[in-house]
């Protein structure tokens, strides 16, 4: 676990299926098909994989010229890519930015992400397909999205990053109380508190009971004397 990072260095479907990229066997089919997969990047992309910003979850609605409207901001842009359907033309929801510069390109990853255009909060990272090696995509059981009704998530990406891996050979020693003479010396000390507080709670409960006892017996005295007025006014009433 030395190497372990939260963004993937290199793309493994069967850990990106993993929360925390410990996992060794493959939990759905869609990772079975990733694992099995031959995918070559797409030869016909051109432009520098580098200086290309991968931007998603765009409305439909969107159109290139909006996105060099917002993504100009940032800096000089080279090339704007709406991916779209070849039957019908229609915006599949995504895009690629490459810009001229490498600065340009960072300050937009990181201003950009979950950014508003057109009522939709975008995703914003860089591009995958040509820079990480392994790399599958979603239409074929890899990438990094998913949802969570279909049980298909994927980590190691920056919208959704590997958890840190429990240690749990340490866990185990702790909870069976093997740990370190400092651990083991602090609950006993924690049963000496205990102990003292079981004590000062007995000797104030002795405390309050004669206190009790007053009451009971300043109760049992006034309802007698109540009694003893109430008798009274009897014999009154029959003398009359």
């Amino acid at each position: 676990m030395a190497d372990w990072a939260p963004i993937a260095k290199e793309y493994d479907p069967l850990k990106a299926g993993s929360i925390d990229g410990t996992d060794e066997e493959p939990h759905d089919r869609a990772i079975w098909r990733a694992m099995l997969a031959r995918y070559v990047p797409n030869k016909g992309v051109t432009g520098d994989p580098h200086l290309t910003l991968f931007v998603a979850r765009l409305n439909l609605q969107t159109t290139e010229e909006k996105l060099k409207e917002v993504f100009s901001r940032y800096g000089d842009i080279r090339k704007i890519r709406l991916v779209r359907d070849l039957v019908t033309g229609f915006s599949k929801g995504y895009a690629f930015i490459e810009y001229k510069d490498e600065r340009a390109l960072l300050k937009a990853h990181r201003d950009a992400n979950r950014l508003v255009i057109d009522q939709h909060e975008v995703f914003v990272d860089f591009e995958l397909e040509r820079t990480l090696k392994g790399w599958i995509p979603r239409r074929l059981g890899g990438g990094f999205g998913g949802k969570k009704e279909s049980g298909q998530l994927r980590f190691g990406g920056r919208d959704r990053p590997f958890r840190k891996p429990i240690n749990l050979p340490n866990m185990k020693n702790d909870f069976y109380g093997e740990g370190s003479s400092e651990k083991r010396n602090w609950s006993r000390e924690g049963m000496r508190d205990w102990r003292t507080r079981d004590r000062d709670h007995e000797r104030s409960r002795d405390k309050r009971w004669p206190e009790r006892e007053r009451s009971w017996a300043w109760g049992d005295s006034e309802r007698d004397s109540k009694e003893e007025r109430s008798r009274g006014r009897e014999r009154k009433d029959r003398d009359r």
